[in-house]
């Protein structure tokens, strides 16, 4: 009895000590219990830098491209600065934030400043006439007026796209019949998220609709509808170079094929001047062209022709026309069909004797606003000619930045786009003229509070 009621007080005294010890609290002198030395963990192996892995990318292997979420990468949308950088602030590795900050409390006011941001759609082909995609920030340079600009915008997001389609019924018979057939492709090179106007001219311009969905039926019937004879030739069977000439004792028509003519001797069927004819190309395009101005900003402008091209009779100056596309940002794309199609012709065009009808003023029409004219001779080509020119505006790179040129002036400024790769061509606007619309545009910059 007496030796379990020891063993009990010997216990519970240990467990007292071992409670003492866990909370810290001192034990009684006394010999310390002997304990087991428990071993170190092993050491953790000190990993290689991996600041350079972009996940899902692997390694970079070139310091021209930048991580996924480079700090110094301009934004993909815009929100305006609250100045404008200098010219000697361009840099290739430091793209200033344009993302506003909220001070204390969370407050953010609006100060209105005086900015002009340009945005500069462009897009890039190889030596084969192939779209190159995949550029980052770092391999473009935009220039305004020889002097380079920091990129505030970057970016290869589609835009909706509002477009004019101007076609042209003063075709050639065989021509038009072509250009009749292949319009069913129309609506096939557009999305349900673009919108569409139809204009037809011969001597004069005319809106067959105004914009609407470009998926919708009255497209469709509109296009239908716009589907006309073209012109004919007719022919004029009087006068000395009519009359019959024999060879090898068989008669040979000599007929000569004449368009019309309204000067000269009509009663000998001759005529000493060049049979006038009128395409009012220029008429048609700035009436298209008004209404495309109209449309609301963050969409592509785009005003899509099919033509041969031949300009006469119109009351539009060519560089009237030019300007106008270029402040309102309208880019000119055609499809050129007809004779004007066959190579070389356009490079007649360029010895053009005044008074007379211009050939093709479609490719400078395009060069000159960032679109692009494509030769079409058959149907076929004619048909794929849409849906060609609408993916090249739909994956368009667009850049943007603020300008320094004077907010005072109207003047015309130049634009170049260069990109850090041989063999490539760069096709965009050669310049624009600012508007009091472009000025305001982005004055309610964000300051801090």
């Amino acid at each position: 009895m007496k030796v379990s009621i020891t063993a009990g007080v010997l216990a519970a005294a240990g467990l007292l000590c071992g409670s003492q010890a866990a909370s810290g609290q001192a034990l009684p002198d006394g010999p310390a219990p002997q304990q087991n030395a428990i071993p170190d963990s092993p050491k953790p192996r000190v990993l290689p830098e991996t600041a350079s892995v972009t996940p899902g990318k692997g390694a970079s292997t070139s310091a021209e491209a930048p991580a996924e979420n480079d700090p110094n990468a301009p934004g993909t949308t815009l929100t305006p600065a609250s100045s404008q950088p200098a010219a000697s602030d361009v840099s290739d590795t430091k793209a200033p934030d344009i993302t506003p900050e909220t001070g204390a409390g969370g407050r953010v006011e609006r100060l209105r400043v005086q900015t002009n941001f340009v945005e500069v759609p462009f897009t890039v082909k190889d030596n084969k006439g192939q779209l190159v995609p995949g550029l980052t920030w770092r391999e473009v340079r935009v220039f305004e007026n020889g002097v380079r600009r920091q990129l505030r915008l970057f970016t290869v997001d589609p835009y909706p796209l509002s477009v004019a389609f101007v076609v042209d019924q003063s075709l050639p018979f065989q021509t038009m019949n072509s250009v009749n057939a292949s319009l069913g492709a129309v609506q096939g090179a557009f999305t349900p998220y673009d919108e569409m106007s139809i204009w037809t001219y011969a001597n004069g311009p005319r809106m067959r609709t105004d914009y609407t969905g470009a998926q919708s039926a009255r497209i469709g019937a509109v296009l239908e509808a716009s589907k006309a004879s073209g012109r004919e030739m007719t022919y004029i069977s009087t006068g000395p170079l009519s009359q019959n000439v024999n060879i090898n004792n068989g008669q040979q028509n000599n007929t000569m094929p004449l368009v019309n003519s309204t000067h000269g001797d009509h009663q000998s069927g001759y005529s000493g001047y060049a049979p006038k004819e009128v395409h009012t190309l220029n008429d048609a395009i700035f009436e298209a062209a008004k209404t495309l101005a109209k449309r609301p900003d963050g969409r592509r402008r785009i005003l899509y022709v099919v033509s041969d091209g031949k300009e006469a009779g119109s009351k539009v100056k060519s560089k009237e026309l030019i300007r106008f596309m270029q402040t309102n940002k309208i880019s000119l794309y055609a499809t050129v069909v007809g004779d004007s199609a066959t190579p070389y012709v356009g490079f007649l065009d360029k010895y053009h004797i005044p008074f007379t009808m211009k050939e093709n003023v479609l490719p400078q029409y395009a060069s000159a606003t960032g679109g692009e004219a494509i030769s079409e001779f058959r149907m076929k080509g004619i048909e794929t000619s849409f849906s060609k020119i609408a993916e090249e505006v739909r994956i368009q790179y667009t850049a943007g930045y603020y300008s320094n040129e004077p907010l005072t002036d109207s003047k015309y400024r130049s634009i170049e786009v260069q990109v850090l790769r041989p063999g490539l061509d760069v096709i965009a606007k050669k310049g624009y003229y600012p508007t009091a619309k472009a000025i305001t545009m982005g004055s309610d910059a964000p300051r801090q509070q």
